[in-house]
């Protein structure tokens, strides 16, 4: 949180009109969407469009937050941040304000696109922030202050997008803003040290936060509180393997997490055609034996009863096919999701 005398000096009303003192831009301040500790997030008018302005009284942190900004911009293919528009200061009656506009991301955050739109959507929203941070990573940054309400997915083809980049830090520095539940150090696991880690560490707290949305607290902490946790709730155990690695800094990288998931993902799916298969198969071996157990296996196969067990075969293996297809055509529409 920012200190009360930083949050005075850049808090404004409604209908206020910043300036730019260099480029001269307009910005009408339409509501405030939030506030950290370096800083006031506002929703703006910009001509005919929307924009997010975060100002502070902290040029060194507008400045640093700026740079990450531009990072991404770099980062061919990355969504993860907002698109930069603009970096200028304001001359306010309370003295000079430094501010950026950026572009204004909407949509529900994490944890309520999940609830409303179905735990279905879970894996594939992760997969799309693990693919993200890997990018992020490769560019020398880490997130740090990494949590559901700094995530937004936005539509209509549902995309995962942050709002805040006030945490990123530069690889081997201490991490500048952190979220107690969603930091190692609070549990006990890991440093403050910004590495590739410490984000996938946030993200297993993210996944366990899907099952617990209003969190719960810290008790014997460390990783046996949070296993805990985990087996106590049935859509976490498929991925079990993957978050409890991730809670222990297993993974070198971001890449290496989303490899393994998409292949949990993968193998719990192509489990569900051949589990309809094998139901399917075991049935007709029911049927089998009840034929053989009624008296007529002693007599000669007639010509319709020939006919009905192939006609009964020929629709087995049409169901399989038909399975085989809907299930590589799932695989399909997910790739393309990713």
């Amino acid at each position: 949180m920012m200190n009360h005398s930083s949050k005075s000096r850049c808090k404004v009303n409604p209908g206020t009109v910043i300036t730019g003192k260099w480029h001269s831009n307009k910005y009408t301040i339409l509501k405030e969407l939030g506030y950290g500790a370096n800083g006031i997030v506002y929703l703006a008018r910009f001509k005919n469009t929307q924009v997010a302005l975060k100002m502070s009284d902290n040029g060194m942190s507008i400045t640093s937050e700026v740079n990450v900004l531009r990072s991404f911009a770099k980062v061919q293919g990355s969504t993860l941040g907002p698109s930069l528009l603009d970096v200028d200061d304001w001359t306010s009656n309370r003295g000079q304000i430094s501010f950026y506009a950026m572009e204004y991301i909407q949509g529900p955050d994490l944890l309520t696109f999940i609830q409303t739109k179905g735990k279905s959507w879970t894996t594939v929203l992760f997969l799309q922030l693990l693919k993200d941070l890997n990018k992020l990573h490769d560019n020398g940054w880490v997130f740090g202050d990494l949590k559901p309400e700094n995530l937004i997915v936005t539509g209509p083809t549902p995309r995962i997008r942050c709002i805040d980049v006030g945490g990123t830090t530069l690889k081997g520095r201490a991490i500048k803003e952190f979220t107690e539940f969603y930091d190692r150090g609070y549990w006990g696991l890991g440093t403050r040290k910004a590495d590739p880690a410490y984000d996938l560490f946030a993200v297993a707290m993210i996944m366990i936060n899907t099952a617990y949305p209003k969190r719960f607290n810290k008790t014997t902490g460390g990783l046996s509180q949070l296993r805990e946790a985990i087996r106590r709730q049935k859509d976490l155990l498929p991925i079990e393997k993957v978050i409890v690695k991730a809670l222990q800094g297993q993974y070198g990288s971001a890449l290496q997490m989303r490899t393994e998931l998409m292949s949990l993902f993968i193998d719990k799916e192509s489990h569900d055609p051949l589990s309809k298969s094998a139901a399917a198969s075991n049935k007709s071996t029911i049927q089998k034996q009840k034929f053989s157990t009624s008296g007529m296996q002693q007599q000669p196969k007639t010509r319709q009863i020939y006919r009905r067990k192939k006609k009964k075969s020929g629709w087995m293996e049409t169901l399989i096919i038909t399975i085989f297809l809907a299930f590589m055509y799932s695989l399909y529409v997910f790739q393309k999701l990713l």
